[in-house]
């Protein structure tokens, strides 16, 4: 029957990351169904830096020794990723950044680029992905790009005909048989992302968020079936997962404690040798409930240390809570963070807490003044002041995804963020960031288990696989990637720290 390819221009979502080393859901429901339709068929996948890569005629953009970003996400398909798009019958293109991203070693593919790839595919050119809403919002413009469009899922049965709603979690489950052979075209260790439910449990739906607009309804899997995907990835050869393609961790069957212990410890039992177990996206409220503060001592328990819990206070201002629909308060939120902290704050092996809170910030929302960024100096200076323990901040701008209120809401004038992000940005990393990473990271504290990834003009790039991980730069050194390491925290950046292998 040919051969598919299957083209990873990767995906960013508020519920789910599909950037390199993490392998999305979307890539592996597009393995399934293509392999289900037809069991003899020949899919490969290839990623957007492949296609970059041989469109720069196989020469790095960047001289060594620095690293090339287009080599880290390389396939074992790269070389001859043009012929298997021209050939191919079927190219499955997943694609779409739901939110603003920034990654040292990746950059999503972007509607620019994958028209001038698919110029050469003469087969069928289906796209599957967040991009997939743009490219529907402007009909017009991209008329006969794609054959079909798939916005949330894709099985078997509807390929060649496009879905506009997620499909069945049991169909899903129908077309899942291995993961084996697309786990061995891949060019790097990977973390499987597990989508656990689809839907938002809170009443009050803020303005800005796709999960809404992707599936009205909440809709949990069954455990059985999760366990069945987790046992075929780690047949497969995966040995990191991470919890992630869900807007909270803890509202897992309506923060059902007992089903999340099975759920924890019935992946421990099925996946006995695995390096990294964590979660993603977390509600303060859910966390800073009863059932929340025993949630996180199950996570504390059954996962690997490193772990993150980014929860969504987005904005400290309390007219921009109002004017979107936010629910979380910072009374909450401090709840939320001593919950984490009362029991994720002790250190594993590796010298890393087991598990931290997370701090998302959103600018450029309706109801914005000057007085906004104020509020959340002031709000993160009380809970430094209070002595907590964060992981990570991460401060972004608002984007309006197609469907959601926010998208529908039109200010007479711009945000004043739009102006003053960047410094405002650089504010909370000097004022916030880098004193915390300082409490979390102190002067001589040795990390363990670390890799080498990246090397920049400031040195070589260290961490572990999982949630978010600290970066460890080593300055002035050119080590090879995947090199194993140890390195003693020396000096502290905003939004990274610098380590030696032989300080200490």
């Amino acid at each position: 029957m040919g051969t598919a390819v299957i083209l990873d221009c990767y995906t960013v979502e508020p519920s789910g990351l599909g950037v390199p080393p993490y392998l999305s859901s979307y890539v592996r429901q597009a393995w399934a169904a293509l392999t289900s339709d037809c069991r003899d068929r020949d899919v490969r996948y290839v990623t957007i830096d492949d296609a970059r890569w041989e469109l720069n005629g196989g020469e790095p953009q960047t001289p060594p020794p620095l690293s090339d970003p287009l080599t880290y996400s390389a396939t074992q398909n790269r070389g001859n990723v043009i012929k298997l798009l021209r050939e191919a019958t079927t190219v499955i293109v997943v694609a779409g950044d739901a939110v603003p991203s920034v990654h040292l070693h990746a950059q999503n593919g972007s509607l620019d680029e994958i028209i001038r790839i698919l110029a050469c595919v003469r087969g069928r050119r289906v796209l599957l992905g967040p991009m997939a809403h743009h490219v529907l919002a402007n009909a017009a413009s991209y008329a006969g790009l794609f054959d079909a469009l798939h916005t949330h899922t894709i099985t078997s049965r509807n390929i060649t005909l496009g879905s506009r709603a997620g499909a069945a979690y049991e169909q899903l489950r129908a077309d899942r048989d291995s993961f084996t052979d697309l786990i061995g075209q891949l060019g790097w260790t990977p973390v499987g992302e597990i989508e656990l439910y689809r839907g938002c449990t809170r009443r009050r739906y803020c303005s800005f968020c796709n999960e809404p607009a992707k599936s009205p309804a909440v809709i949990f899997r069954d455990l059985d079936d999760i366990l069945d995907e987790v046992r075929q990835l780690y047949a497969a050869g995966v040995r990191n997962l991470r919890l992630g393609q869900q807007t909270c961790f803890f509202s897992t069957w309506n923060r059902d404690v007992a089903q999340i212990e099975r759920l924890l410890a019935g992946i421990r039992a099925a996946c006995p040798d695995l390096d990294v177990l964590h979660i993603d996206n977390a509600d303060p409220l859910a966390v800073a409930s009863p059932a929340g503060a025993r949630i996180a001592a199950l996570v504390v328990e059954h996962c690997s240390e490193g772990n993150c819990a980014p929860m969504g206070m987005e904005s400290f201002d309390p007219a921009v809570i109002e004017a979107n629909a936010l629910t979380c308060t910072p009374q909450i939120l401090r709840r939320a963070i001593d919950h984490i902290n009362a029991v994720g704050a002790k250190r594993g092996p590796a010298g890393l807490p087991a598990l931290l809170p997370g701090i998302n910030l959103i600018y450029g929302l309706p109801g914005e003044t000057h007085r906004t960024h104020l509020a959340n100096l002031k709000g993160l200076d009380e809970l430094m002041t209070a002595g907590v323990l964060c992981h990570r901040t991460n401060v972004r701008q608002a984007r309006a995804y197609p469907g959601t209120p926010l998208a529908g809401m039109n200010p007479d004038t711009a945000p004043p963020s739009q102006e003053h992000f960047t410094t405002w940005k650089a504010d909370i990393d000097n004022i916030w960031d880098q004193p915390m990473k300082q409490r979390v990271y102190p002067i001589g504290l040795r990390l363990r288990g670390l890799h080498s990834f990246f090397v920049t003009s400031r040195g070589t790039w260290f961490r572990r696989l999982g949630s978010y991980p600290i970066q460890v730069v080593e300055r002035g050194t050119v080590v090879p990637r995947y090199t194993p390491a140890d390195l003693t925290v020396t000096e502290h950046a905003p939004r990274f720290i610098y380590g030696a292998r032989n300080a200490g």
